[in-house]
């Protein structure tokens, strides 16, 4: 009897390992099928289940010939994402903006702090490369980011999302009445500004016949929580945005078709990201921190 083992990474998501009895006579694999894993499941008990899994989705093949051999499977996603190459002469690298992201996932239920905020470097490129009036927000962005980079150097505790959500309401650091610069408040200014871009990005990748303009993403994720003078200024930032073609180019592509793969890629991963924080913040009432 042989074993073959083996691992493919397709790139972001994807990862397949398969253990394939191979006999002198047998080359036949039985059926597959998917099945949906729960989100908890009890620690491993057996060679089947020490396979990496993840609560996204498994496929299990059958038994193979006689039984006693089994083909297991893990995917996260479905299709391979766009290779997506270095832009020479731009500071934003939307290959390295997928790499902190999916790096601050490391941990199934929780966001790793350094690589976040290193997501967050990259995301200030991209704003910054759209012209200086965006300094309106890219601005204050920066100031939130040394702030909790610098909470980070301090402290071991400041590792991750959940445990600087901890520690901070260990030390009552977090005031849920009045405004303080702990790292949870300063957080969940950042977690708003990465919605904004995710809806702003979902609107370029929808096409021109379906724009989501900025002042729209804007609307939904960020005037809700600015007072009326905020909201007047930043009407006059988006009148000084590029336009469309301008945002594909960031991205290294010159058609809306090369675009989208591109751009889903991109929303995809800060929406994962987006999603972990949210919970972390709402399991412990801090959405609305004042």
């Amino acid at each position: 009897m042989k074993y073959t083992n083996l691992c493919v990474s397709l790139s972001e998501c994807v990862c397949v390992c398969v253990s394939v009895y191979l006999a002198s006579d047998v080359s036949v694999f039985a059926s597959l099928r998917p099945t949906q894993l729960p989100v908890s499941r009890p620690a491993p008990t057996s060679f089947k289940q020490q396979i990496h899994l993840r609560p996204w989705a498994c496929w299990s093949y059958r038994e193979v010939c006689s039984g006693a051999f089994w083909v297991y499977c893990y995917l996260e996603a479905v299709t391979t994402p766009p290779l997506i190459k270095e832009c020479p002469g731009q500071s934003f690298q939307a290959w390295r903006l997928l790499r902190y992201l999916k790096s601050s996932r490391a941990d199934a239920d929780d966001i790793l702090l350094e690589p976040y905020l290193q997501s967050w470097d990259q995301l200030l490129n991209f704003m910054e490369s759209l012209g200086t009036m965006v300094s309106f927000f890219s601005q204050k962005v920066k100031e939130k980011v040394v702030l909790i980079r610098e909470l980070s150097l301090k402290r071991a505790a400041y590792r991750s999302v959940r445990s600087m959500v901890e520690a901070e309401l260990k030390d009552g650091v977090v005031d849920f009445s009045r405004r303080t610069d702990s790292g949870c408040r300063t957080l969940l200014r950042l977690h708003r500004s990465l919605l904004w871009l995710q809806l702003m990005l979902e609107g370029l990748a929808e096409g021109p016949d379906h724009l989501r303009s900025p002042e729209d993403a804007y609307r939904v994720a960020l005037a809700p929580h600015h007072p009326w003078v905020l909201r007047q200024a930043a009407e006059f930032v988006f009148l000084a945005l590029p336009d469309r073609g301008f945002f594909l180019q960031l991205v290294c592509v010159k058609t809306q078709h090369e675009a989208a793969p591109v751009l889903h890629a991109i929303i995809d991963a800060l929406a994962l990201v987006h999603v972990q924080t949210q919970r972390i913040l709402a399991e412990h009432g801090m959405l609305e921190l004042p």
